[in-house]
């Protein structure tokens, strides 16, 4: 069975991982493009857009693809919306992972805003330190929010974009640890946090650190995000993947090559 898998997740990693040796199934892991240097994957991979859903149409019938697993980032909803599309006028069968959204907890200080210009626009008037814990993407819409110090930590430099004024870099990606997280909150002098509700584990000291220190954290709303069937992991995807297989008819198979 011919499989595309839609990544940039940790989930994502783990599911190519669970495919690589499995003859039953011939994975493509599919990456957006916006880490410059991706960990490298045991799975055959292609990096870019599609061209839209039409583009994604057409390459999923040009490689016959028989199932199509959405493990695309909780923000990343303009992919969803064009599988969802494409896989509905191709009749494949689509299923997504769908990470658990953090929950507040006792001790949490969140001010929920629905985007990056409405946590610019959340940190007020008074300079203080900021910790942006987002993608490089999302730093822009601080530079309206010039009279705070920032520290964002990103995966890749910002490159050509729009910045604040006062902003200094960490270079990184997680999983992080809880402990050097607290004292980095402390050392830095944070005083709030702007962090997207991306749930999972990888991710979520910082904002366990900051219930502990009683800093605010400026959380980002997750988009509605459309979907196939739901799944809650990567091991789940391959037992859909498995029922699929076991009820796909052998005289229907869309292989072409």
């Amino acid at each position: 069975m011919r499989v595309l898998i839609l990544g940039g997740t940790t989930e994502a990693s783990e599911l190519a991982r669970l495919l690589a040796d499995d003859g039953r199934f011939a994975a493509t892991l599919s990456l957006a493009g916006r880490t410059v240097a991706p960990r490298p994957q045991p799975l055959p991979t292609r990096i870019g857009g599609f061209g839209g859903t039409a583009g994604l149409e057409a390459w999923l019938r040009d490689h016959a693809v028989d199932a199509v697993i959405d493990a695309t980032h909780p923000y990343a909803d303009q992919i969803s919306r064009n599988v969802v599309a494409a896989c509905a006028a191709l009749a494949l069968p689509l299923a997504s992972i769908r990470r658990a959204a953090w929950q507040r907890e006792d001790g949490d200080r969140w001010i929920e805003v629905d985007s990056s210009e409405a946590a610019a626009a959340a940190l007020g008037a008074t300079a203080v330190r900021v910790f942006l814990s987002l993608g490089r993407l999302e730093l822009t819409a601080f530079a309206a929010a010039p009279q705070h110090h920032y520290i964002a930590r990103t995966i890749d430099p910002p490159g050509d974009i729009l910045l604040p004024p006062d902003i200094s870099f960490i270079s990184d990606r997680g999983p992080f640890d809880a402990a050097k997280e607290h004292d980095f909150l402390v050392q830095e002098r944070i005083a709030i946090v702007v962090s997207k509700n991306s749930g999972g584990v990888a991710t979520y000291p910082k904002i366990a650190a900051a219930r502990r220190l009683g800093i605010p954290v400026v959380m980002i709303a997750r988009p509605d995000k459309p979907h196939g069937v739901a799944l809650e992991s990567a091991t789940a995807a391959v037992r859909w993947l498995e029922d699929q297989l076991a009820h796909a008819p052998p005289s229907t198979s869309r292989r072409s090559v």
